[in-house]
Parts: C-alpha cells; structure tokens; sequence
C-alpha cells in the first residue's frame, strides 16, 4: 500500500469517527504536533503516542466540538512524507463559534504506520471559537 493510501485511510477512518482504527494505524511512538498557538496545545509542543494523541486531542474534540470534521482535499506524495491540504469545519460549543479553517498536514509514514505529524492551521480562528472554552472571555 502507498503511503498516500494509507494516510487516506486515516482521515477515512477518523470521518467515521472510528477512533480506535485510527489511533491503530499510529506507530507506538509517534509524534503529534499541533500548530502552534493552538487552544490546546499552545506552544506546539508534541505528544508521543497514540494514548497522548487521544486524550490531550481526540477526546477534547468530541467534547468540545459539535459536528467537527476534517476534510483532507488533497494529497501530496513525497516518498516517506505526506502532505494533506484539506480544511477543518465545526462550532465550538461553549461560544457558539463556527470554524472553517484551512489546514495543512504534514505525515511521516512508515511501513504502513503513521510515525509523525505536524500540523499547520490558522491558530487564531481556533483561538477566538475556543476562547470559552480556555477561560479567555467573550471579546472579540
């Protein structure tokens, strides 16, 4: 299978929201970094492993999001790296906030294992729907 395949199975499985086919296809170490100046995360600093991934992330999104999706809309095949342009859509639901944000991501895969990922995102649109949430106030 090629990398772009098994990186679409990925973002397959996580639109069904099957988590635990998700977090299977990550290698046992891999490297989550979110954007910097994420709600989140805000230093970008990286989790290491799928557990990591799955409670500091995934389970805050299904909390905190109603009808998040990611949407990958294109794929860029560069050997052990995959870059998927695509966007994020949802509202936050503390601030009633929607989002239709751009992102970009970056995967390191091998031998069929998603070993790391980097994203990119416009941060601030994240910022001001999640600012509720993070204690940051209602001002625009």
């Amino acid at each position: 299978m090629s990398n772009v395949q098994t990186t679409r199975r990925v973002y397959e499985a996580f639109g069904r929201g099957d988590i635990p086919a998700v977090l299977a296809m990550f290698d046992s170490s891999i490297e989550w970094l979110p954007a910097e100046g994420h709600p989140v995360q805000p230093d970008g600093s990286p989790w290491f492993g799928p557990e990591a991934v799955l409670q500091n992330l995934f389970l805050r999104l299904g909390g905190d999001w109603d009808g998040f999706t990611v949407t990958p809309m294109v794929f860029h095949d560069a050997g052990d790296t995959v870059v998927v342009e695509g966007r994020y859509t949802g509202t936050v639901l503390a601030s009633g906030v929607g989002v239709d944000a751009q992102f970009c991501h970056v995967w390191t895969v091998r031998d069929d294992r998603m070993c790391r990922f980097q994203q990119y995102v416009d941060t601030g649109q994240l910022q001001y729907a999640m600012r509720e949430v993070h204690g940051l106030g209602v001002s625009a």
